[in-house]
Formats: structure tokens, C-alpha cells, sequence
């Protein structure tokens, strides 16, 4: 679905990739409604949006709350005469530590917001997609919703989650308008770390060789997937790599992770 002139809606719109792709929307023709929990992420994207703003509206929002995101599809059609396409981009990792001494309130919050956040996101949302001429939906899940990363293990489950619904929910809409694209970011340069509660060691991470892509170049590659109604696209270098090393032998790949992360675990 090509983006000009559509309405789409970009959940964690207020920083890193999501700012980014709401930011590109913008210069593309489209018209965005980003969606954060954080206020003064969405006045900064506003602000960095420029002359572009007048097609830009802001919803502060906390997308586990069933109700009020049942209620936000009439507020931004009120806001933009339709809606066209939603990006699932908001999410929040675990702590980096084993199942075993993750607390429950830490699964229950990873959960909330990356599964069930992105699934009454498209619940909300799907009745409408399905009265326009064409729609788009994009789930972002992860790399670690394909590939087990050790201390990231709910997170993953969380993501698998996210895979599974969107292939599942493409299977359903073969027959009609509405196009869906899951999409497996590797390693982006944003802050979900800090948004999500944790301080990870910047010479830790770079010992482990945790090299980020840019949330730019990231937002460039997903927003082209959707204009090409792509089924999936993995962005970033290591995200491609472990796809095609996972479907080569899921053992040696989930040993080569294992590796990889086994020093921050030790920690």
C-alpha cells in the first residue's frame, strides 16, 4: 500500500523508530496519528516534524488499556476524515535475566504491551481497514521472536506471540483489502532499554558486539516493506543473518546466541 495520502497510525510514535517512521510518513504525503504513553516524546516529534505537522496528530495512550483503545479509531477519523494502516511499534524488553528469577509482574508487563498492546491495537482498528479500498497492517515483532535469546526469553515468547497472530491474520484477510507485514528488527540504536526500566552497561554491551542499526535506516526499510505488501522483512544485518542460520540449525544458532549472550547473563 503506497503511503501517500493514507492515514496511519504508529504506535511508540514519541522516540527512536517509531519517531522515525512517523517522521518518513510524514514526508512521504501520508497523515500521521502517533501514539505514546510520554507526552514530551510526542511534543519533541512534533516539533522535529516542522511544516509537516499540520497532517500530524498526537495521542497519548497507554495501549494496554482495552477501553481506551477501543475508543481511539473515531478520535483520529474525526481528527483525519479515515484511517488507513496501523505499525504495531510500541514495545518494552525484560530484564536481562533468566526465567527462573524473573518476577511475575515483569511477564505480566511484557506481555501486556508487546502482545496483547498490538493485539487490541488491530482489533480495534480491523473493522475499519476493512471498509477502506486498501490497508495495511505491521506488527513489529523481533529477531527474538524467532531466535531464543537467553535472558530475553518472555520477550521472545512475547514476539513469537506477535509472529504468529500476523501470520495467522494474513491467512484470514487473503480474500479481502487488507495487507499485513511482520517485521523482525536485529539490533536498533533506540532507547527501549530506558523505556523499559533498565540500565544495560554501554562497555558490556559493546564487548558482546551488540552493533545497532540506525532507527532511520531501520524506519526506511519498514515503511518500504509496507509499500510493497511485503509478508516479512528482516531489518538489520545480524536480524538477517540469524533467520537464515536458524532455518540452516536451530540448534547451532541457538548455541551460537548462547555464546553471545552468556556475559551479560553472568552478570
Amino acid at each position: 500500500m503506497l503511503v501517500k495520502d493514507k492515514v496511519i497510525v504508529v504506535t511508540g510514535g514519541g522516540n527512536g523508530m517509531g519517531r522515525e517512521m512517523v517522521l518518513l510518513l510524514l514526508s512521504k504525503g501520508a497523515s500521521v496519528a502517533a501514539v505514546d504513553m510520554n507526552k514530551a516524546y510526542l511534543d519533541e516529534t512534533v516539533k522535529l516534524a516542522g511544516d509537516l505537522a499540520s497532517r500530524l496528530s498526537t495521542h497519548v495512550l497507554n495501549i494496554t488499556d482495552q477501553e481506551a483503545v477501543a475508543a481511539l479509531p473515531e478520535k483520529i477519523i474525526a481528527r483525519h476524515g479515515q484511517v488507513d494502516g496501523l505499525i504495531n511499534n510500541a514495545g518494552i524488553i525484560q530484564p536481562f535475566v533468566k526465567l527462573n528469577e524473573l518476577q511475575y509482574d515483569a511477564i505480566e508487563r511484557v506481555m501486556n504491551v508487546n502482545f496483547f498492546g498490538a493485539l487490541y491495537m488491530v482489533k480495534a482498528f480491523l473493522p475499519h481497514f476493512l471498509l477502506r479500498p486498501t490497508a495495511h497492517i505491521a506488527n513489529i515483532s523481533s529477531m527474538g521472536g524467532f531466535l531464543p535469546v537467553p535472558g530475553q526469553t518472555v520477550y521472545g515468547a512475547s514476539k513469537a506471540a506477535v509472529k504468529l497472530m500476523t501470520e495467522g491474520l494474513y491467512a484470514e484477510l487473503l480474500s479481502t483489502n487488507v495487507r499485513l507485514t511482520v517485521v523482525y528488527p536485529g539490533a536498533i540504536g533506540t532507547n527501549i532499554s530506558a523505556n523499559s526500566g533498565l540500565k544495560i552497561d554501554p562497555e558490556m554491551a559493546e564487548k558482546n558486539n551488540f552493533k545497532m542499526l540506525a532507527p532511520k535506516e531501520a524506519a526506511r526499510i519498514i515503511i518500504d516493506a509496507i509499500e510493497k505488501d511485503r509478508y516479512n522483512v528482516m531489518v538489520g544485518s545480524d536480524s538477517k543473518m540469524m533467520d537464515f542460520m536458524y532455518r540452516l540449525s536451530p540448534k547451532m544458532a541457538t548455541g551460537l546466541i548462547h555464546r553471545q549472550m552468556k556475559s551479560l547473563l553472568d552478570n
